[in-house]
């Protein structure tokens, strides 16, 4: 009988995740990571605010707990606090600092789920390794789950290829109201327990309040890059990204309004007017540090630029290395420092970070 250590999170997913492999007859172990400290949620001007609902990984701990006991699978327990810390949370502010758009869920995957993880397993006697994410995998390759709403096959593009020569996803063929079903089914008590959404480091509470505890604000005028009038007051750069309309606080002829360009030297934030301004638009990026899941030539194919993106067809050039030129169809908001990730058809082909876009 094959051994599998499944990451269990405390929600749903990896609850069905876990009971699924149990059916199929394996010897199932759960190991739950925490990654984040939630007591340094805590306002540093001292005042001891809402972090009580702040990542809640005690209740989390406990919901897997009492689903592994239900279960009859034992579960375990590790700390990669610092290790989250060094190599996502601080990534996810330097980036900002450049003023790009980080995605921390990506390099958590890389470098704690799929790394310090797996390491773990394997400490545990693990054949196998699985989570409750939505994705395939075929011979060691990825491919997109069956449930197109939520594969989560984006967010896995940046993981070691070789890794996956030894991962299971449960839910790959399933959806995820059958998931809440099975659940419902066999008494779960993660059933109808909320999914967590936004990053786990910040939780539900205010992005822009959480943000100012670690980077100072440094407001600065917002410039419409048609005019080049001044037409309001950003209160810092890294609060904005590409595309956005909301929060802005422009009223008039300038309520629709989108950021279209940062300036770091001089602290201007550019927004144009319309849906449709030219300024929101780019046909070419270029890819830094270029994750392979393939050892096939990449040249047609399609590409992601945000997880509830649809596909874009584009061409691929290899300049050097890990390092891409991808020339697409118009696209909207394409941001540096997003994950571009390609796809043919269904396979992940592996996936990079934005480093320029070309208007």
């Amino acid at each position: 009988m094959k051994r599998v250590v499944i990451g269990m999170s405390g929600g749903v997913d990896s609850s069905v995740a876990a009971y699924l492999l149990k059916k199929q007859g394996y010897e199932v172990i759960g190991l739950f990571m925490r990654n984040w400290d939630s007591s340094i949620n805590n306002d540093i001007s001292g005042n001891p605010n809402i972090n009580d609902n702040i990542c809640p990984q005690e209740k989390d701990y406990m919901d897997a707990k009492m689903v592994c006991d239900k279960l009859g699978i034992c579960l375990h327990r590790v700390d990669f606090v610092k290790e989250y810390w060094d190599n996502v949370f601080t990534y996810f502010l330097e980036e900002l600092k450049k003023g790009r758009t980080p995605n921390p869920d990506v390099m958590c995957n890389k470098y704690i789920k799929f790394d310090l993880f797996v390491k773990k397993a394997e400490e545990l006697g693990a054949d196998l390794i699985a989570t409750g994410h939505y994705a395939k995998v075929v011979d060691g390759q990825l491919y997109r789950a069956f449930d197109k709403n939520k594969d989560q096959s984006y967010f896995l593009a940046y993981v070691n290829k070789e890794i996956f020569k030894k991962v299971i996803f449960p839910l790959e063929n399933i959806t995820k109201p059958e998931v809440r079903k099975i659940a419902e089914e066999i008494g779960l008590s993660t059933a109808k327990k909320k999914d967590s959404t936004g990053i786990c480091f910040i939780g539900e509470r205010n992005f822009r309040k959480f943000l100012s505890n670690y980077l100072p604000n440094q407001a600065g005028d917002i410039v419409n890059i048609q005019t080049k009038e001044v037409v309001g007051r950003h209160i810092g750069l890294m609060y904005y990204t590409i595309g956005q309309r909301r929060g802005l606080n422009l009223g008039g002829e300038h309520s629709r309004s989108y950021v279209v360009e940062k300036d770091l030297d001089n602290n201007i934030l550019y927004v144009a007017n319309g849906d449709e301004n030219k300024y929101l638009y780019s046909t070419k990026v270029i890819i830094n540090d270029f994750n392979f899941l393939t050892d096939e030539t990449i040249k047609n194919c399609s590409c992601k630029f945000r997880y509830r993106q649809e596909d874009v067809r584009c061409v691929v050039s290899n300049i050097s290395g890990n390092t891409l030129e991808i020339v697409y169809d118009k696209t909207r908001a394409v941001t540096p420092g997003q994950f571009c990730v390609l796809y043919d058809n269904e396979k992940c082909l592996g996936g990079g970070i934005i480093d320029k876009v070309f208007k």
